[in-house]
């Protein structure tokens, strides 16, 4: 509002008036801000910088407050770049803090809504509490000391109260507490005495138990070494009979020593008699083996004499066959002679064999033509199969297209589903073609261009069953009672689907228009007549995003009621009182059901040329089949006059046949007469052969005869050996027993040594250990010898383990008599004593604290009471007078729950605008916010 003001004051009350915006709240900041108040005091805006008039780069406010001896003067530059403030007194440079500090001097609080109350404020100033309302009025109008005064009270009172939970006391009033700390103190110096004189007797036990104890840990140490000495005695009488089994021991190892050298010469003519025992069995095995080799010599010769007598019956096989070849050859001869003497003239076959090669040659000519016909018609079939299979392989892709369709159908309508299935197997019903679901006919001819339809056609039509007559539909809905939910619709009687615009698109290319809705997708012709009466497909037009950008202009001039740009569908209407053309834009959505849609002119012309190559493909199997039967029968007649041909060259050849195969046989019975074999010449070389064989045999014999004397005449010698082995192993089994008896009777010996020895070694530890545990319960050196006064004292005790043990267990249940005692006893005397002498003192001090506390307290509540009651009284007048002059009631007074609750002290402001009404506590939610205002 300002680029400068300048404000001066007076006395008592001053008023700021103005209409609004014209700068009165604009003062009112300034005087806050100057006086390093914060934003937040003032409740408009959270930085300081946004104070200072729109479009300046700094803000400056001076203050000049009345002060003696000199007035000072507070000035503030604000930058509201960076939102900072420079301060300065007396126009020097000095910081916020000495700022606050000289402001609090002189008693102003910008932050109390009790001294300064902005206009935004008023708010929170109703929502005060007594008790803060209390506090701040202390502060800001009075004395400084009555807010300390305050502040003193409730740390009294809070020490009061920690001093309540220290001693576990239930207060019962408060001015009590420390009377009752005093009183608890007393009872408890009581007790302690009383506790005191029981301890007495339990000292004296304790001194009674103690000496049991002292005797219990003379027998204790005494105990290990009568232990010690017991051990030691049964050690030195098993090392005299570990002495003595060794000994004994010895006797016998020496007895033992005869025996065992005899038993090993025994083993020595033992191992000898068995060498030789082996060294006759190799021999009599070297012997049998060459025996063997003899007589496997002797098996050899005679298969020999085998072999040439085999040899010679099969010369005499061979002779006789060669016979029995020769008679053949001459009769085969002779027959062949017969049949050449008896053929006629050869006579002449040429002109029949010319007749049947030139019927062949046709033949083949044919046959190549019929060959050439199946290869091409062969190749064609492939062609048309290979087609064939593609355009199934489009259609199945066509068809996932669709299975993707239904399954999306599926998915989303189920009922809908159901009925389409049922339609499928139940088509015979109807009399006229029945539309499936509309998201399954449509096909979008571009998939870019779903939105606009979908978008166009409401979501139930979209999964609609369209019918052409109502007949129909009335058969399709009862369907069976099936209690499904789905859509049906009728096409209208007279069809719609070739409907015109109303204008030619061409007229709208230049409004960025470039189709109508029905041409974006094909559909059949009852589903395309339905949605051009329904919904004027072919009268809406699809845009472009040129369209968006002019669509004020295309909706003046075109007047066309419904419109598809890039992303938006606008819907134009004409308000039948104004006359003023209204229009409303929506967002389009996402296609959903027509994004895969189906190409059916391909899917037509796909399925009709399926049809052809199928009419192709039957056409090409009956002229094929044609040409196979044709192709067998020139194969048939060529067979015939191939047969026909060879006959006619056998016939021609049979006589030159005969004649060389008489020359061959010829030459075959000469060379059959050169291989004549001489049997008695061969029977008398194979004589001689067996006749030196049998010679051989006869040596073999002789040798074999003398391998077998030799063979008898080692066996005697080994059995002789084995007799003596025998004898000689009975003696070594008979020492071996005697020995064995002396062994167990040694073995004994040795093993009572061992366990002599085991036993003297435990107790030689055990000695150690005992010494060891004597030593240390008597807690002396290994090198110190037993203390006189411990031998003194050992001596008047008992000297056997039992008489210890016995003696020990009676000392031990005297003590246990004693329960409940132990050294703490004394140490709690002596304790208890001091602590009496210590609680005598301090109930005495704080009898002394007590009557001063008391006395602080009665001083500090009259300094502060007595001045608030009378500040509360003379603003409860001045309050009252106030809304007297109103026609209204106010009151101000000191509010009090507990006088000796310091901190629950408030001021209580009750008001009342209506003489219907009773006073009310000022409180956020009960006044208006005028009558708040006005409080």
């Amino acid at each position: 509002t300002y680029d400068v003001c300048e404000v001066h004051p007076g006395p008592n009350l001053n008023m700021i008036v103005g209409a609004n915006g014209t700068g009165k709240s604009s003062i009112v900041c300034a005087i806050c801000l100057g006086l390093a108040g914060k934003p937040s005091f003032i409740g408009r805006a959270d930085k300081v910088g946004l104070f200072v008039k729109q479009g300046c780069l700094k803000g400056v406010v001076e203050i000049e407050l009345s002060k003696t001896p000199d007035n000072i003067i507070i000035t503030r530059e604000i930058q509201v770049v960076n939102n900072t403030s420079a301060w300065f007194i007396n126009r020097k440079p000095t910081t916020l803090k000495i700022v606050e500090e000289q402001i609090a001097a002189l008693n102003i609080q910008v932050d109390n809504l009790c001294q300064f109350l902005p206009q935004d404020k008023v708010g929170e100033f109703a929502k005060l509490t007594k008790i803060e309302l209390l506090e701040a009025t202390e502060k800001s109008i009075g004395p400084p000391e009555m807010y300390q005064f305050h502040c003193e009270l409730k740390n009294f009172r809070e020490k009061e109260r920690e001093l309540e939970v220290n001693i576990h006391i239930i207060e019962t009033e408060s001015s009590d507490c420390e009377e009752n700390l005093c009183k608890e103190k007393t009872n408890s110096l009581e007790k302690m005495r009383q506790r005191i004189e029981r301890f007495k007797q339990d000292v004296e036990r304790y001194h009674e138990r103690k000496r049991h104890l002292d005797l219990i840990e003379m027998l204790e140490r005494k105990r290990p070494w009568v232990e010690y000495e017991n051990v030691r005695q049964q050690h030195e009488e098993v090392k005299q009979s570990r002495d003595q089994a060794k000994e004994e021991l010895k006797n016998l190892k020496d007895m033992q020593s005869p025996v065992t050298k005899k038993i090993q010469e025994t083993e020595e003519n033992y191992k000898n008699l068995d060498m030789k025992i082996k060294d006759k069995a190799a021999e009599i095995k070297e012997i049998s083996q060459k025996c063997k080799q003899k007589q496997d010599a002797l098996e050899m010769k005679d298969k020999q004499i085998e072999e040439i007598h085999q040899a010679f019956r099969m010369k005499k096989d061979e002779e006789m066959d060669r016979q029995r070849k020769i008679h053949n050859t001459h009769k085969m001869i002779e027959d062949w002679k017969n049949e050449l003497s008896t053929m006629a003239v050869c006579e002449n076959l040429q002109p029949q064999t010319d007749a049947v090669n030139n019927e062949l040659k046709t033949l083949q000519e044919e046959r190549a033509n019929v060959d050439s016909d199946i290869s091409d018609l062969t190749a064609e079939k492939m062609n048309q199969e290979r087609e064939r299979k593609r355009i199934i392989d489009r259609l199945g892709q066509l068809n996932n297209i669709m299975n993707i369709k239904e399954e999306n159908l599926k998915g989303r309508f189920r009922d809908t589903h159901s009925a389409l299935m049922w339609l499928r197997s139940n088509k015979d019903k109807f009399k006229k073609k029945v539309c499936e679901p509309m998201m399954l006919e449509i096909n979008m001819k571009d998939n870019r261009h779903a939105k606009y339809v979908e978008n166009h056609i409401s979501a139930n039509d979209m999964r609609a069953f369209v019918f052409e007559s109502q007949e129909d539909m009335e058969i399709f809905l009862m369907r069976d009672h099936q209690k499904l939910r789905v859509n049906a619709v009728c096409a209208p009687a007279e069809s719609c689907a070739e409907s015109l615009p109303s204008r030619p698109i061409e007229e709208l290319h230049r409004y960025g228009f470039f189709s109508y809705l029905r041409e974006l997708f094909d559909a059949p012709h009852p589903v395309m007549s339905y949605l051009c009466s329904q919904y004027r497909v072919h009268d809406v037009p699809v845009g472009t995003e040129k369209t968006r950008n002019m669509i004020e202009r295309v909706i003046q001039e075109t007047k066309l009621r419904q419109i598809y740009t890039a992303e938006e569908k606008y819907i134009v209407k004409v308000s039948v009182y104004t006359n003023l053309t209204l229009s409303t834009n929506t967002s389009l959505r996402a296609a959903q059901f027509l994004t895969s849609s189906v190409d059916t002119d391909e899917r037509k012309q796909l399925e009709n040329q399926q049809q052809d190559i199928n009419n192709t493909l039957k056409s090409l199997d009956m002229r094929l089949t044609s040409l196979f039967e044709r192709q067998k029968h020139l194969e048939h007649r060529d067979n015939e006059l191939r047969q026909q041909k060879k006959e006619l060259f056998e016939r021609g050849n049979r006589r030159r046949q005969l004649e060389s195969k008489i020359d061959v046989k010829y030459d075959s019975l000469r060379q059959l007469e050169q291989d004549a074999i001489n049997l008695e010449k061969e029977s008398q070389q194979a004589n001689a052969k067996i006749k030196e064989i049998n010679t051989q045999k006869a040596r073999l014999v002789t040798e074999l005869m003398h391998l077998i004397k030799d063979c008898v005449s080692l066996n005697i010698l080994k059995a002789d050996l084995v007799l003596e082995s025998t004898t000689v192993a009975a003696e070594k089994n008979r020492l071996e027993s005697e020995y064995k008896e002396a062994s167990v009777q040694l073995k004994a010996a040795e093993q009572h040594f061992r366990e002599l020895d085991d036993r003297k070694r435990v107790l030689t530890e055990n000695c150690k250990e005992l010494l060891k545990k004597a030593r240390q319960v008597c807690k002396l050196s290994p090198e110190q010898h037993l203390p006189k006064e411990f031998q003194t004292a050992f001596q008047a005790l008992p000297s056997t383990l039992e008489e210890i043990d016995a003696f020990l267990n009676e000392e031990k249940t005297r003590a246990s008599c004693f329960t409940g005692l132990n050294a703490s006893v004394v140490e709690e005397y002596n304790k208890q004593t001091q602590e009496i002498q210590q609680l005598t003192e301090f109930l005495e001090e704080k009898k002394n604290e007590l009557d001063k506390y008391k006395q602080n307290i009665s001083q500090v509540k009259e300094r502060w009471l007595n001045p608030l009651k009378k500040l509360i009284e003379q603003i409860n007048e001045k309050f009252s007078n106030f809304f007297s002059s109103m026609q209204c009631v106010g009151e101000v007074d000191l509010h009090v729950e507990n006088e000796e609750e310091y901190d629950k002290y408030g001021i209580r402001i009750r008001v009342k605008f209506h003489s219907s009404t009773e006073l009310h506590e000022l409180t956020p939610y009960h006044q208006s916010g005028g009558e708040k205002s006005v409080s």
